[in-house]
């Protein structure tokens, strides 16, 4: 890690990412959206090693918790539509768990979608990984009949189960899966026709494999139930997002008061980050499909993210 940090910053993005394989990712897709220039498509290593596919851009990718952005924007939207209330409680929407989460009397949809709530994250759960819950249910379980971290609004605690609380209250608000509204209300006015739902939703071919270091394992046949994108629908959408011509009038100002213009996503096997850099209205994407145990392949896929970028703003000076 410290010889990939000193070594010399290469002149251009493609060598940045062909010199990131040799730390150990098994492939890697970068895309580029600067305001005024074409966008720009990388990608190095392999899409599948086990039938020798080589990388490249248009894969599509589980981006893991990148999706909080589109169920985030898709709140705001209903919330401007009356059809949810940021200050209601989770008791009064899912009264059935109400003696299931610890102060639910208290915990708003606001605190929810801003990771204040203080509902255990269902990843921390100790028989989490030991015992893989096979089922939607069973994810959520682990999150339930626990003590809350800390109290409503106290602190900050980043929870995978508000986000999936959220996607339960939002089927139950609109009586049909969620994942359609996204596709009405953002993914189609905004073309993008490479985003979708769920793994039954595509190709598995078209699906760039996932590998975690010392498992004998694709991982991209796991239905995590997190969307799928290739690199350049995110970065559309993050442009939009950005830019606000994902919202219509009314919607960007609930969004910005419930939560975050960037996001990252880490599932067993995929990493992915999408962030807008303000100072050169750019939008850069990066998807990598290797990961382990201990983080060294997210620590590498953030030191190549900063040095991409660097790459990037020395070639705009």
């Amino acid at each position: 890690m410290v010889k990939a940090w000193i070594l010399p910053l290469p002149d251009t993005v493609q060598e940045q990412i062909d010199e990131a394989i040799e730390y150990g990712f098994d492939g890697l897709i970068v895309y580029v959206d600067q305001t005024g220039k074409p966008p720009e498509f990388y990608a190095a290593g392999w899409h599948d090693r086990e039938n020798k596919i080589p990388a490249y851009p248009q894969a599509l990718f589980k981006i893991g918790s990148i999706t909080k952005l589109y169920l985030a924007v898709a709140t705001a939207k209903l919330v401007k539509e009356g059809r949810l209330s940021l200050d209601k409680t989770l008791a009064v929407y899912f009264p059935e768990l109400a003696g299931r989460i610890q102060y639910s009397d208290k915990i708003t949809l606001r605190m929810m979608l801003q990771h204040r709530s203080g509902i255990p994250n269902f990843v921390d759960h100790p028989d989490y990984w030991k015992k893989p819950p096979k089922g939607r249910q069973e994810i959520l379980d682990y999150g339930l009949d626990l003590p809350a971290d800390f109290e409503p609004g106290e602190d900050y605690g980043y929870s995978n189960t508000n986000y999936m609380l959220i996607e339960d209250l939002m089927d139950k608000i609109l009586g049909y899966p969620h994942q359609q509204y996204i596709k009405d209300e953002i993914l189609n006015p905004l073309g993008l026709k490479n985003t979708f739902g769920s793994l039954s939703e595509v190709d598995l071919d078209d699906v760039m494999s996932g590998n975690y270091v010392g498992v004998d394992k694709d991982f991209k046949y796991e239905d995590t139930g997190l969307m799928l994108a290739t690199a350049e629908d995110v970065g559309k959408f993050l442009k939009a997002l950005n830019d606000g011509s994902v919202f219509k009038e009314g919607e960007q100002e609930i969004y910005s008061s419930i939560y975050v213009y960037e996001h990252t996503g880490l599932l067993p096997g995929y990493q992915s980050i999408a962030k807008y850099h303000k100072d050169m209205d750019m939008v850069v994407i990066q998807f990598n499909n290797t990961t382990n145990f201990d983080g060294y392949e997210w620590s590498i896929a953030e030191m190549v993210y900063s040095r991409i970028v660097k790459i990037l703003k020395k070639q705009n000076s």
